[in-house]
């Protein structure tokens, strides 16, 4: 939970506000799809023991779009020639409130939710004993479980004109449900509206930002509202005076938008939507002060400091890093202590520190890798192009658990030359938190201290996948969930995988020795790894010669439960998979029997895909018949192809990549372990002496190729 939202724990009593733009669509009709979901969430809320009061805008437009429509039913082709005179708006609202009620009354009665109007109008609340009856009636609703439904009565209002009657009390309906939250004594007050909260500027600028906390100090006088409501009184501007005379008066604000899937839902579930107001944000602003956007802004300045860097001056910085960790060793090791304490979870090996010491070094070792010349090509005479490697520029990196990862990425990052964005597990708080703070400080002040940005809330990682034009590489590390929500949230390139069912296929032409020695090792040297074997596929013939058998009562002595394919599972009498496609993490794996290799490859192609995604992650032969392995290479479509070795060798370390920031199987950029080289991309440099192109007339072509010497 965001720290800044943890009193919605202590959330009872709730007003929400609906704005019109969000019970109606664009035409002017009712938007009964989102009014449905929203009532939705009010049931399921209801009956977890919340206490609902609804404040409803939308009668004056709903009803102005029934009356155009009769009007012009009822109008001659003369009386549509004459211009045509604006709707009275009292005689829209008394139409459309009717309508409104009615669609209300008739989904909360769906729901099997109990409801009831109540209409008000500027001048009740200055008398005290309706303010005390008010009170006594929405008490004796809210004790039966109904839900009051508020909305001002235009039809019979006294005033003059908006924004200009000095004497009202209020004037539109988001001042109007602030009002209320305080009368009735509510918890918290949230205003929906057709954008996701406050932003710094007009939301359809790209320049601007969601705020996701409104600190008076930092906000006030530096917003800039876009235009007001397309249908409603209100607008944003209206909405922030409602926020802060309700916040500054006891009664905490949400803004958020009734467009977006359970945000109610969300909101009491103290998730970092929409835009807070709360009396002591002030207090909060340690938590507020750097944005999103300013943190990747800061990494991306910063990684073009490091890239102008010498390669020994960046050769140094790793070496520093390094020394660093091994410096404060002591410190890394009582935060991952305490880490460990509080997760309950395995923690840092003794000799942990020292191993990633030594892979920093090895990365400080290895030929620079940006700035190299890829190719070399005379277009012209005297007219010479380079294709170089360069930076990236920003990664995002989300990773779960396993602090280690992050001194991995991290020195990965500044050997490429790239600014960097972390997002650690939770279990991992303390550990990450001390490894930023010892590698930041070991980077140069001509770099900058924010090259390496630590992401610390969850909800953040929402903003930063919104940053597409900052941001130029998500990479997530973790489990499939993971990796497919991040999948579907962002228009950034993701780089990763998000399954690994890696299979090992043992042929009738196998070392029986070997292939045991191989399976064994892929299954339990560390089987929540993503390059753990998860499925054995094993030629027919093994299973009438007994090798199956053997295999089997290996991995059963090695403690892995086994599941089985349909042409496998009675003959062994093993339970049968749900799936092929199951990543189990554990010591447990498929087993199914195959015809032959190419009936293996069939079914790696086959059960490797799974709801669109495809796990091509690590797939092994073993067998001595090198004209089958051949065919398995060239034909098992996966990352990482191997004959006759176990699958845990797919690693980035393994590889002598040094370390790694993760196993992609995309289809592009890089695939299989990544290193250094995964985090550079490619550009041209033409070197010339005053050649114009114009029209090709004086330019002689001639494409040689010049080598690299």
């Amino acid at each position: 939970m965001d720290p800044t939202r943890a009193f919605v724990k202590n959330v009872k009593r709730v007003v929400i506000k609906v704005g019109t733009a969000v019970v109606t669509r664009d035409d002017g009709r009712l938007a009964v799809g989102r009014v449905g979901a929203i009532f939705e969430q009010l049931e399921g809320l209801n009956s977890q023991g919340f206490e609902i009061i609804l404040v409803t805008s939308g009668a004056v437009g709903a009803g102005r779009q029934r009356l155009k429509y009769r009007r012009l039913i009822n109008s001659s082709f003369a009386d549509l020639q004459k211009p045509q005179v604006e709707l009275d708006g009292k005689a829209c609202a008394a139409v459309g409130q009717n309508g409104l009620m009615a669609l209300y009354d008739n989904l909360f009665s769906q729901l099997d939710i109990t409801s009831s109007q109540i209409l008000v109008t500027d001048n009740d609340f200055k008398c005290q004993d309706f303010r005390v009856q008010l009170s006594q009636t929405v008490n004796s609703l809210l004790a039966l479980r109904s839900i009051p439904i508020f909305n001002e009565n235009d039809a019979i209002s006294t005033r003059r004109a908006p924004y200009e009657d000095s004497s009202g009390i209020f004037w539109d309906n988001d001042i109007l449900a602030a009002l209320l939250a305080l009368e009735l004594k509510a918890d918290l007050l949230v205003l929906l509206s057709d954008v996701e909260g406050l932003y710094s500027g007009p939301p359809s600028d790209p320049r601007s930002k969601l705020i996701h906390t409104y600190i008076k100090e930092k906000h006030e006088g530096a917003i800039m509202f876009g235009d007001k409501s397309r249908v409603g009184r209100g607008g944003m501007n209206a909405k922030v005076k409602a926020a802060l005379n309700a916040a500054y008066a006891g009664t905490p604000v949400i803004i958020s938008s009734g467009f977006v899937a359970n945000n109610i839902t969300k909101v009491l579930n103290g998730e970092r939507v929409g835009t807070l107001f709360h009396e002591d944000a002030h207090l909060w602003l340690p938590f507020t002060d750097v944005g999103s956007r300013e943190m990747a802004v800061a990494a991306r300045e910063c990684s073009r400091k490091l890239q102008g860097l010498s390669s020994e001056d960046l050769v140094k910085i790793l070496l520093d890093v390094a020394d660093a960790l091994e410096a404060n060793e002591s410190s890394i090791m009582a935060e991952n202590d305490a880490d460990v304490a509080a997760a309950e979870s395995t923690g840092y090996d003794k000799a942990l520190i020292s191993a990633l010491a030594k892979s920093i070094r090895t990365l400080a070792d290895m030929e620079e890798p940006v700035g190299r010349i890829l190719k070399r090509t005379e277009l012209a005479d005297g007219l010479v192009l380079e294709k170089t490697s360069c930076s990236l520029g920003v990664l995002l990196v989300v990773f779960e658990s396993r602090p280690d990862a992050l001194v991995q990425i991290a020195s990965l990052a500044i050997r490429s030359g790239n600014g960097l964005l972390l997002k650690g597990g939770k279990e991992a708080m303390r550990s990450n938190a001390i490894l930023h703070k010892v590698i930041s400080e070991a980077i140069p002040e001509t770099v900058g201290d924010k090259l390496i940005g630590l992401v610390t809330s969850r909800e953040e990682i929402s903003d930063l996948l919104k940053l597409d034009d900052v941001i130029d590489l998500v990479i997530p590390r973790g489990s499939n969930k993971l990796v497919s929500q991040i999948k579907n949230s962002t228009k950034i390139p993701v780089l990763g995988h998000a399954d690994g069912i890696c299979h090992i296929y043992v042929d009738k032409s196998a070392d029986m020795g070997m292939a045991t020695h191989i399976v064994l090792d892929g299954k339990i040297d560390y089987p929540a790894a993503c390059n753990a074997m998860e499925t054995l596929l094993v030629h027919e013939d093994l299973s009438s010669n007994g090798e199956l058998q053997k295999l089997v009562d290996e991995l059963q002595l090695e403690g892995v439960t086994l599941f089985g394919g349909p042409r496998v599972s009675c003959f062994l009498n093993i339970p049968e998979a749900q799936s092929f496609h199951h990543e189990y993490s554990s010591r447990a794996c498929t087993i199914e029997i195959v015809s032959d290799v190419h009936d293996a490859i069939d079914h790696i192609h086959k059960y490797g895909r799974h709801v669109g995604i495809f796990s091509a992650h690590t797939d092994c032969i073993v067998a001595e018949d090198h004209e089958v392995a051949e065919l398995f290479l060239t034909q098992a479509d996966s990352a990482a192809v191997f004959h006759n070795a176990s699958t845990r060798f797919c690693d980035g370390a393994r590889f002598g990549l040094g370390a790694e920031v993760g196993i992609s199987t995309s289809r592009i950029h890089a695939r299989g372990p990544v290193g250094v080289e995964g985090l550079l991309t490619t550009r041209w440099i033409l070197r010339g002496n005053g050649q114009v192109v114009d029209g090709d007339k004086g330019v002689n072509y001639t494409h040689k190729n010049l080598g690299l010497e």
